[in-house]
């Protein structure tokens, strides 16, 4: 959280389809979401809890909720294949998300081979839902640390592609990266309105042959994050 006013760097980055299978998502107070399949789906979302964050803490978990976002409906035979893992643990793990409401069986699998989908397309919170939990303190940090790995393994399977895309969507995707002086009030603010632009476009490729899914990441936080606001200045006025 800013204080009543301070230096953050605002980062976007911008994606185009040619990196697969890693876990798109979009940094709106901290909302992270990944879009279906189909993209004209009506978006739903849950808000995490204690319970729902252990579960998705982990390295697989975390993957396998991203990959059926992202790619659909799968087997855990195909999820382990894609993952270089086993059957039997991605099975073990998909029951587990199953639990908290974050995977569901499509009912559409052949015999013993489920076949798994999201439940939801987002998932958020807020680092207050969990202050003063240590548990849930530390399991948010690691969900976060594994987030910006996955923007930065996208991000360079991305440049080691581009160079076989047509220039114009070279010229389209990449990264830009910006300095404001905000209030936290005024930071969120400042994410609402990008939200309302991202959800303008979410769709509208969707009956063009042409168009690709473009994955956003946008990332904001104070540049002086050693210095953290004294108590005094924790106001949420603009």
């Amino acid at each position: 959280m800013l204080g009543n006013a301070g230096t953050a760097q605002l980062i976007a980055i911008v994606l185009a389809d040619g990196w697969k299978r890693y876990s798109p998502c979009r940094n709106i107070v901290h909302m992270y979401y990944a879009y279906m399949t189909n993209t004209s789906e009506k978006a739903t979302g849950v808000r995490l809890d204690s319970e729902s964050l252990r579960v998705l803490a982990h390295p697989l978990r975390a993957r396998l909720l991203s990959m059926l976002r992202t790619g659909g409906p799968a087997t855990a035979t195909n999820l382990a294949c894609e993952l270089g893992s086993n059957s039997g643990a991605t099975s073990y793990h998909l029951r587990k998300l199953e639990t908290v409401h974050l995977v569901t069986d499509t009912g559409q699998g052949k015999g013993k081979r489920r076949l798994w989908r999201a439940a939801t397309a987002s998932h958020e919170f807020n680092p207050s839902d969990f202050v003063g939990d240590t548990t849930a303190e530390a399991d948010l940090s690691w969900l976060r640390h594994h987030y910006i790995l996955s923007l930065a393994g996208g991000f360079e399977t991305w440049l080691d592609a581009e160079q076989s895309w047509p220039t114009a969507w070279r010229d389209a995707a990449g990264a830009d990266d910006d300095v404001v002086t905000l209030t936290a009030v005024q930071a969120r603010a400042m994410s609402m309105e990008i939200d309302e632009v991202v959800a303008r476009y979410r769709s509208a490729g969707d009956s063009d042959p042409q168009a690709r899914r473009m994955s956003i990441w946008r990332v904001l936080y104070p540049l002086d994050a050693q210095d953290p606001p004294r108590d005094g200045e924790q106001s949420m006025t603009p």
